[in-house]
């Protein structure tokens, strides 16, 4: 790299950055997660507006390999963080209606964008229509855990039972989203080598059952008799960084994708013995991958996304891109919910919860965009959804749960939890509240 090169690279990083952080701080203004402002910034940098003479002269050919090596290392460390994050304590109590309703919720919008796959086959030939299908069925099942996590702190339903419950379903949703997302990428890629795929299943076992048990016991270890200082905690951080990426690796080499063995790896790490990590480390990760890495992302997603010849037919397209993920996912969680005996008004919360996409439909896309799956024209339109169905969750939480019906159903919570019952009559108030998962991102 060239210093001239070096020095538009450094620009270019100050102005997504900045543009990040101004258009981010309107969506908090507006009332929206911070993602919304910060997707709408990488549209606006690219080929969108001006026909992509804005594009061209921002990001010069030269510093672009250079800016999706960064995107690739932000996503890589965020989906190690959902990893981190995934909490198997908010499944207890209530783990028959969390799995009841994800798996209708994720069933239902898959099925119904299979079929709208087969209906797009004829505008958007892809190489391999088995992957397509799968993949479009995947891109309308997704919700956004992380964003769904901050959605609800910033409502102040972080505490309330159903804010448990959908936080318990979209933490279900993402893993049955990743392992689906793997089955597309294996099937694309599997002309390069398919034998090296067959190891894909013993790897993630191997993770699971083997190196998962061994991390716990090291930590353990440590917190009881290793050293606490500034030397031993960036070990840790090094260490951890050097597995990440060995994991990333491993998976990309089995003609998978880096995020699945990011995630993994963040899956695997252990939660007990780890605090000082958690309270050194972590917040620094985090405020990195949110501050530079994932608004890089964000700008190397927008570059692909070309709404400037939008047609009748793209219209049309979009609306049933957006009637089928809208639809599909709020049918499979409000009926599945009310079938469960969850009350009406909390069936409609979590179904409008439950269609927040954010961030993590923004990486699926980017995954199929990268295979070959997508076109860059329904890319485009499939983040348009992305956008919508994540703005419109604020919008109707304001009207379907009102903060006088939130502080309602807190002291009813309080109310179950201090009269020790194990359960309610109301699956929607848990016999105990759950603590809340780490914030990964806004």
């Amino acid at each position: 790299m060239t210093l001239h090169t070096a020095g538009r690279l450094i620009l270019d990083l100050a102005v997504i950055v900045a543009l990040a952080q101004l258009l981010g701080a309107a969506a908090r203004r507006l009332g929206q997660p911070t993602v919304i402002g910060e997707i709408v910034g990488g549209i606006l940098l690219g080929p969108t507006l001006f026909h992509g003479e804005l594009t061209a002269a921002l990001f010069p050919a030269e510093v672009r390999p250079s800016l999706k090596l960064i995107a690739d290392v932000g996503v890589c460390v965020f989906m190690f963080l959902v990893g981190l994050g995934l909490d198997r304590d908010l499944l207890s109590g209530q783990g028959r209606l969390a799995a009841t309703v994800s798996l209708s919720s994720v069933a239902l919008p898959f099925g119904f964008g299979a079929l709208l796959a087969l209906y797009l086959l004829g505008d958007h030939p892809a190489s391999h229509e088995l992957a397509f299908v799968l993949f479009l069925g995947t891109a309308m099942s997704v919700t956004a855990f992380p964003v769904l996590a901050r959605i609800l702190t910033d409502r102040g339903l972080i505490r309330t039972p159903i804010g448990g419950i959908a936080l318990a379903v979209a933490a279900i949703d993402d893993v049955l989203a990743w392992s689906l997302l793997a089955v597309v990428a294996a099937l694309a890629g599997a002309a390069g080598d398919p034998w090296l795929l067959l190891l894909a299943l013993p790897y993630a076992g191997g993770m699971l059952w083997g190196v998962r048990p061994l991390l716990a016991k090291l930590a353990q270890r440590r917190a009881a008799t290793g050293p606490n200082g500034r030397v031993a905690r960036a070990a840790v951080v090094v260490a951890v960084a050097a597995g990440l990426w060995l994991s990333a690796t491993v998976t990309d080499r089995l003609g998978l994708h880096l995020i699945f063995g990011a995630f993994l790896f963040g899956a695997v790490l252990p939660r007990e013995g780890a605090q000082a990590l958690r309270r050194k480390a972590l917040p620094v990760i985090e405020r990195a991958c949110s501050v530079l890495l994932l608004p890089v992302f964000f700008m190397v997603a927008g570059l692909n996304v070309d709404l400037s010849s939008m047609d009748a037919v793209a219209y049309g397209e979009l609306g049933l891109i957006l009637l089928v993920a809208i639809g599909g996912k709020f049918g499979g969680a409000f009926l599945s919910a009310r079938a469960i005996g969850v009350r009406p008004r909390h069936s409609v919360v979590l179904a409008v919860l439950i269609n927040t996409r954010g961030l993590t439909e923004l990486i699926v896309l980017s995954v199929g965009l990268q295979i070959g799956v997508l076109d860059k024209r329904l890319y485009s339109l499939m983040v348009v959804m992305a956008l919508i169905t994540t703005a419109m969750a604020g919008v109707l939480l304001h009207f379907v749960y009102p903060p006088e019906r939130v502080r309602q159903d807190l002291v009813l919570r309080d109310r179950t939890a201090s009269s020790g019952t194990e359960g309610s009559a109301d699956p929607a108030v848990p016999a105990r509240p759950h603590p809340p998962l780490p914030q990964e991102r806004p």
